[in-house]
């Protein structure tokens, strides 16, 4: 049996402030599979966890606790010049998010591909102007045909982007205070409460 192309196995980030007695300012818990290739819709309000999300898959940053495995990989155990290889993160304007090395190569695991295979793109910028969506939302397909699993993080402010998640997306999840919500279609995420206060006049 393969494995899924994305397992985040009891995954969890804690960020706290003081020395002496730290506290625990934010928490994010994450845990599911995406077992073959698909678009994933994410949304949640500013400072939820979504980019977060984003770079502990890619292993640009480091989880307090659980694992990241890209096809059977741990992502954090992988060199740092190939996890590009297995997860790549576009933050806005397609800039590649950056990774602080703490490890030598030498005692990394190879990725052991030469694509990426899963693709997470941060709030992408889309121009509603000749054709731009359109050829965007068919790059989505084709990464999702050529076997790449795809997430759509977008933070909506205007109507189109709601259809844009409602027309290429197979699955959601909803961040707020660090917890995942996942859902299988638009109709059970927007038929959350969370979802329906975040989205507001959106909705109507």
């Amino acid at each position: 049996m393969s494995e899924p192309i994305l397992r985040v196995d009891g995954l969890r980030k804690s960020y706290t402030r003081g020395l002496l007695r730290p506290q625990e300012t934010f928490r994010l818990e994450a845990d599911f599979t995406v077992e073959g290739p698909a678009v994933v819709g994410v949304m949640g309000p500013n400072g939820s966890g979504k980019t977060t999300l984003f770079e502990l898959i890619t292993g640009s940053n480091a989880p307090t606790a659980g694992r990241v495995l890209c096809q059977g990989r741990d992502i954090h155990a992988v060199r740092y010049d190939e996890r590009d290889r297995l997860a790549i993160h576009y933050h806005q304007s397609y800039q590649v998010r950056h990774f602080r090395r703490t490890r030598p190569a030498f005692m990394m695991d190879r990725a052991g591909s030469e694509y990426p295979v899963v693709h997470l793109f941060d709030e992408p910028q889309f121009n509603t102007q000749d054709g731009y969506i359109g050829f965007m939302l068919d790059f989505f397909r084709r990464l999702r045909d050529e076997g790449r699993l795809v997430f759509l993080c977008l933070h909506p402010n205007e109507s189109f982007h709601l259809e844009i998640l409602r027309e290429i997306c197979e699955r959601f999840v909803f961040v707020r205070h660090g917890a995942l919500t996942h859902a299988d279609s638009f109709e059970e995420l927007t038929g959350h409460q969370p979802v329906r206060e975040y989205l507001g006049s959106l909705l109507r």
